[in-house]
C-alpha cells in the first residue's frame, strides 16, 4: 500500500510514520503544508525521511490559506461557540485538498491523518477527502484497534519515540498537544484537560508562544488603522499588504500587547465536551474591526439576516463541511453582504484590549443630520414614530384586552 501521511513532525504523526513503515510494511510518502508555522517546518524533510518515509513534499499554501479561507470566514464573522476563532477548523480542508494533490502526483491510493478518535480533525480531514476524491481509502489509525492497543496514550508514544530515537518536542514535562498556523495556535489535551489547570500562572505561562501576558503588556497603548475594501482587510496603518501579511503583521502587534488569548470549554463535533486554549492575536483585531466597519456601512436587515446564519457557518467550518454545498450558498450571501463593507478602522490597544476609537467611510449609512438630538431638518419626522409606535403597540393593546395578560 502507497500511503500520503499528512505529517508535522509532531508526537503523532511521528510515530504513525514509523509505524506504518516499520511495522505495516507500507510505502510511505509524507506531507506536509506550510500553512504558517513557521519555525515548526525546519528540518522536516530530514526528519521525515529518518524516521521512515520514502519521500517528503512541503507545501507553502500561506497565501492561498490566507485569501481563500481565512479571509472568506473572517467576511462571515464566524467565532463558534461565541468564542473559538476556528484556527485549527478553518486549516483542515486546505490541508486535506493539498495531501488530495500529492496522492495523485505519486499515484498513492491511501491517506492517512494522524487524528485522535475522539475529536474533530477525524472529521475535518475525512469529509474533505470525501467530498474531493471519494476513490481513495482512508487510514485513521486512532480508530485501529491495534494501533490503540500499543498506543492507548501519550506516555507509550513517548516512550516508543525514545526508543526508536525519533525527536519529538513533546515530553513529560511538556504534556500537551499543540497546533499551529498562520491564524492561531491551539493546546489541549494532557495536563490541560482539567479545566481548572490555570495556564497562565508564572510557572505555566511559558506555554504561550504568539502572546505576552496581558499583566506584562506595554504600560502605554497603541493606536492602529485598518483598511477594509468589501470586507477584506487591504491596509494597515496605510500600508497596502496581502492577506497573508495582515495576518503576520497583526499578530505580531496584537501579541505584544496581551491580545487574543481564550481558555475555553467547547462542543465536539463527535458529542463530548473539550477545553481548549487558543491564542490568535491578529485575528481577535480583524474580527474586532470588521464588525465594525459593518456597523457602519452594512443596511440593517440585512446585517440581522446575515447574523442570524453566522451561527451556522461557524458550526460547518468547526464540523468539517468546508465542501459541502450549504457552506458554499452561505459564503455567496456573506459575500453579497461585504460589497459596501469599505472604510477605515481606528484602534486603541492596550493590555489585552481591543477598543475602537474612530470609523469612516465613503459608503457610510450614518447621518450626523439624522442621529442628532438637536432640531437638525431631515427625512425622519418625530411626528412620524407616534404612528410607527401605535402599529408596532396594537397587538400588545389587544393580548391585553382579549386576554388580560398579566406579568
Amino acid at each position: 500500500m502507497k500511503i500520503i501521511l499528512a505529517y508535522s513532525g509532531g508526537l503523532d504523526t511521528s510515530v504513525l510514520l514509523h509505524w506504518y513503515a516499520n511495522e505495516q510494511n507500507a510505502e510511505v510518502i509524507t506531507y506536509c503544508a506550510n500553512v504558517g508555522q513557521e519555525e515548526e517546518l525546519d528540518g522536516l524533510e530530514e526528519k521525515a525521511l529518518a524516521t521512515g518515509a520514502t519521500a517528503h513534499r512541503t507545501l507553502d499554501l500561506v497565501d492561498e490559506f490566507a485569501e481563500d479561507y481565512i479571509f472568506p470566514m473572517v467576511r462571515g464573522n464566524a467565532v463558534y461557540e461565541s468564542q473559538y476563532l476556528l484556527g485549527t477548523s478553518i486549516a483542515r480542508p486546505i490541508i486535506a485538498k493539498a495531501q488530495i494533490d500529492i496522492a495523485r502526483e505519486f499515484n498513492a491510493n491511501a491517506v492517512a491523518h494522524g487524528a485522535t478518535g475522539k475529536g474533530n480533525d477525524q472529521c475535518r480531514f475525512e469529509l474533505t477527502f470525501s467530498a474531493l476524491a471519494p476513490d481513495l481509502k482512508i487510514l485513521a489509525p486512532w480508530r485501529d484497534a491495534s494501533f490503540r492497543e500499543q498506543f492507548p496514550g501519550r506516555k507509550e508514544m513517548i516512550e516508543y519515540c525514545k526508543t526508536h530515537k525519533i525527536d519529538v518536542e513533546a515530553s513529560a514535562s511538556k504534556p500537551y498537544s499543540m497546533d499551529r498556523n498562520l491564524w492561531h495556535i491551539s493546546y489541549e489535551a494532557g495536563i490541560l484537560e482539567d479545566p481548572w489547570f490555570d495556564p497562565t500562572t508564572p510557572d505555566n505561562r511559558k506555554m504561550y508562544k504568539l502572546s505576552v501576558d496581558p499583566e506584562l503588556a506595554p504600560d502605554e497603548a497603541q493606536y492602529i488603522e485598518l483598511t477594509f475594501e468589501k470586507g477584506n482587510c487591504v491596509a494597515i496603518d496605510g500600508n497596502n499588504l496581502s492577506p497573508a501579511q495582515v495576518v503576520t503583521q497583526l499578530n505580531k502587534i496584537a501579541g505584544k500587547h496581551g491580545i487574543g488569548r481564550v481558555d475555553l470549554v467547547e462542543n465536539r463535533f463527535v458529542g463530548m465536551k473539550s477545553r481548549g486554549v487558543y491564542e490568535t492575536p491578529g485575528g481577535t483585531i480583524l474580527l474586532h474591526a470588521h464588525r465594525q466597519m459593518e456597523t457602519l456601512t452594512m443596511d440593517r436587515d440585512l446585517m440581522h439576516l446575515r447574523d442570524s446564519l453566522v451561527p451556522r457557518y461557524a458550526e460547518l467550518i468547526y464540523y468539517g463541511f468546508w465542501f459541502a454545498p450549504e457552506r458554499e450558498a452561505l459564503q455567496a450571501l456573506i459575500d453579497k453582504s461585504q460589497e459596501t463593507v469599505s472604510g477605515v478602522i481606528r484602534l486603541k490597544l492596550y493590555k489585552g484590549n481591543v477598543t475602537t476609537v474612530g470609523r469612516k467611510s465613503d459608503l457610510s449609512l450614518y447621518d450626523e443630520c439624522i442621529a442628532s438630538m438637536d432640531d437638525d431638518e431631515s427625512d425622519y419626522q418625530p411626528e412620524d414614530a407616534g404612528g410607527f409606535i401605535r402599529l408596532n403597540a396594537l397587538r400588545l393593546k389587544e393580548r391585553q384586552r382579549k386576554q388580560n395578560y398579566r406579568v
